[in-house]
């Protein structure tokens, strides 16, 4: 060049000048398609609930009355005539169950199914507030590692309250972790406490991709390894009419069978605590009276040891989704027998399938 000067030719500068704005108008609309966190919040966060839940437990040292327990939950309407999500270890044994609402309105709920060994339970609301808002079921199959997601619930009893963060890992059923054989789990880094359990776990389109189940932690609050059931769970849950026994139990097997007195093959499940108004309780279950501790294990003992449930016997291989299958084939009026250990005996509980709800 004659004068040393480095400035791009008048030709090359228009083209350069066009490449720069047709980048800008791509980074534009990129920005315009991607959904803003506190819109999408405003819109689904109607759809989310608090779950107030009520239980006599078992008294904490021999001799003491029993205690009237509270317990606090989240949940999400996913259908216009009531139906809520949660997890199932929220409501499980509950004695009464109330639904608070955005508005604040709370109304009265009941178990119409559940599913402890995923840990998801639906609710169902025979009432209704004006206009409620329901959410959508997502695709949780379709979720990447590394996606965007967020969590409305109530940690700590702060409603209503959002937590953003990814898909941190997805973990397959029956996970060493999980003690769930038929969960599937999205791990996420999205900040989960103490009564946000049962709440929905969103994608940024707002759809429900996951139900919160448990946290690890050692300080006891969020470490960012959250999980939550996914909704490919939830839905086979709904589709399924999976039924509610009611029951909260353990598994014995190995050396804690042998502490039990279980009888060979070796295999039952403790009875800890029973419902009221159950079909557990109309079978004539006994849950557990006083709470001990067994090498590792808090328990509640004193109740019945299922070991067998129609027919099967809790030591065969996937015996309690045999059982789950058998029962949600029959139908209203036919008997369901189980056998159990009350008091080193073996005993046969009869009952009828009630109504369905």
């Amino acid at each position: 060049m004659e004068n040393g000067s480095s400035a791009p030719r008048p030709r090359a500068a228009v083209c350069l000048a066009i490449v720069a704005l047709l980048h800008a108008g791509r980074v534009s609309a990129a920005a315009e398609a991607q959904p803003v966190l506190s819109d999408v919040f405003s819109r689904v966060d109607p759809a989310v609930v608090e779950i107030h839940t009520r239980e006599v437990d078992v008294p904490p040292t021999p001799g003491s009355l029993p205690v009237s327990v509270s317990g606090l939950g989240s949940g999400v309407l996913i259908t216009p005539d009531g139906k809520v999500l949660t997890a199932a270890h929220v409501v499980q044994t509950a004695d009464a169950i109330e639904v608070e609402f955005l508005t604040g309105e709370v109304l009265k709920a009941r178990v119409l199914s559940s599913e402890p060994s995923a840990d998801v339970a639906v609710l169902q609301r025979d009432k209704l507030p004006r206009g409620p808002f329901v959410a959508k079921l997502g695709d949780s199959d379709a979720i990447a590692i590394g996606a965007p997601v967020f969590v409305v619930g109530a940690p700590l009893g702060a409603s209503h309250t959002l937590t953003a963060g990814h898909i941190s890992a997805r973990r397959k059923p029956n996970a060493t972790f999980s003690g769930m054989s038929r969960a599937e789990f999205f791990q996420t880094d999205a900040s989960i406490n103490q009564g946000n359990s049962g709440g929905p776990l969103f994608n940024m389109q707002g759809e429900v991709i996951g139900i919160v189940s448990h946290i690890l932690s050692r300080s006891g609050g969020s470490e960012g390894l959250g999980f939550a059931v996914t909704s490919r769970v939830a839905r086979q849950l709904l589709e399924q009419r999976s039924f509610w026994s009611g029951v909260n139990g353990y598994t014995l097997s190995g050396d804690l069978a042998q502490v039990f007195n279980v009888p060979p093959p070796g295999v039952g499940l403790l009875i800890q605590r029973v419902a009221p108004g159950s079909p557990a309780e109309q079978l004539g279950l006994k849950g557990g009276t006083t709470r001990a501790t067994i090498g590792d294990e808090d328990l509640v003992v004193g109740g019945d040891i299922i070991l067998s449930n129609l027919g099967t016997s809790l030591a065969e291989p996937n015996s309690l989704a045999t059982v789950r299958q058998k029962i949600t084939g029959l139908g209203p009026g036919e008997l369901v027998s189980v056998v159990v250990l009350r008091g080193g005996k073996s005993v046969t509980l009869t009952t009828q399938v009630p109504p369905r709800p």
